[in-house]
């Protein structure tokens, strides 16, 4: 199964990378199968030191952020125990975890790593249709290169409702964000083609 969250990989300067990811996962959650693009800042840092840290978070505002590349100061981290990175402080669960292979043979790379240690700092609020919402956004602001504008103006649209009909101020600035983040890159993308 594909679970959706946050992977923090450390960049050459030592700074953190923050990025949106969705690995595939065993339910026991000892190893998550990574596709991260080849071009990404995520992949380079992951063939770099060859570890990370995922998080199962419900802070969809800190996704949407981290989906579009709009940190606007990073969050707070507390350091991982036994690899060297950095745990989320506001995450619900953090996997550690090490690469063990590589496959760089399409565009998106295949890492699979194993979960080396793991914990949980709060419980996990849950997602309302709003959370989902968002979540799917962020997903489609991570792919405006990859499908039609129509199709992506189509879907936010159909998502729009769930945000109006159950959101809070939080899940309202992410969703907005994203709209406002995608329409951009549609028109950046038309402009240069």
């Amino acid at each position: 199964m594909i679970l959706e969250g946050v992977l923090t990989s450390r960049n050459a300067d030592e700074s953190i990378n923050v990025a949106p990811m969705g690995p595939e996962v065993d339910e026991s959650m000892t190893w998550l199968r990574l596709r991260p693009f080849q071009t990404s800042h995520t992949f380079a840092n992951l063939l770099r030191t060859r570890c990370g840290v995922f998080h199962v978070t419900d802070d969809v505002l800190l996704l949407a952020r981290a989906a579009i590349g709009r940190l606007s100061s990073p969050p707070a981290f507390l350091p991982a125990e036994r690899i060297q990175g950095s745990i989320l402080a506001d995450a619900c669960r953090w996997y550690e975890f090490e690469i063990e292979s590589i496959d760089e043979s399409q565009p998106r790379a295949e890492l699979f790593a194993r979960v080396v240690h793991s914990g949980r700092l709060r419980d996990f609020f849950g997602f309302h249709r709003a959370r989902h919402a968002v979540l799917e956004a962020a997903i489609l602001a991570t792919r405006v290169h990859l499908l039609p504008p129509r199709e992506l103006i189509a879907e936010l649209e159909r998502l729009r409702s769930p945000v109006e009909k159950t959101a809070g101020p939080r899940e309202r600035e992410a969703f907005e964000l994203l709209e406002a983040a995608i329409a951009e890159r549609i028109e950046e993308l038309s402009e240069s083609a």
